[in-house]
């Protein structure tokens, strides 16, 4: 329809995307300390999920906001009451600014949640035993024009996952900054 009214969308698809139920930006699982699956959390993973974007300027929030706007014309939650989502800004997703209305929090949830593992001790103590927050928001794809290639727009969404670098020291340089820890205790003594 938008694109009969002459506004410029494209379909997206965004591979492990997240469904955060609770708005909290991470998918948590709670598991016991048998390593039970608790069922706390209505928070999912979903192998894919699509939806569409379009081309706005956006005098309501600035024009660092204008580009293209995320819309799901199959939302899975309320949003002020009713089923809709968007026009969330994709720049706003990137940023992070999750403050801003049209489901910015959603949207960013679905490309950029944590995945979290807590055990659950009791009603009152939980502990964080486990965060990927690689796993969510892959290949996010449009079709090219005039072909059927993948478009990978990923980058329109987030940053690139930062690389771990490792990190080796010999036993006798570890063992020398434990002397060089006992320097220190004994002059601040």
């Amino acid at each position: 329809v938008l694109r009969c009214l002459g506004i410029p969308t494209r379909v997206i698809t965004n591979f492990n995307s997240a469904h955060d139920k609770n708005l909290n930006l991470s998918i948590d699982k709670y598991i016991d300390m048998s390593g039970n699956n608790l069922h706390l959390s209505e928070d999912s993973v979903w192998n894919f999920h699509v939806w569409n974007e379009s081309w706005f300027i956006r005098r309501d929030l600035g024009s660092f906001y204008d580009g293209w706007q995320v819309l799901d014309a199959t939302p899975q939650e309320k949003s002020k009451g009713i089923y809709q989502c968007g026009p969330a800004s994709t720049r706003a997703i990137k940023e992070g600014d999750v403050n801003l209305d049209y489901d910015s929090p959603f949207v960013f949830a679905a490309v950029n949640a944590d995945c979290v593992t807590w055990i659950r001790y009791s009603k009152k103590k939980k502990e964080r035993i486990y965060s990927d927050t690689r796993k969510i928001g892959k290949f996010i794809s449009t079709k090219a024009v005039g072909t059927n290639s993948r478009v990978d727009v990923t980058a329109n969404y987030k940053y690139p996952e930062v690389k771990e670098i490792p990190f080796k020291i010999s036993y006798s340089q570890y063992k020398n900054s434990l002397m060089d820890d006992r320097k220190i205790l004994v002059t601040a003594v």
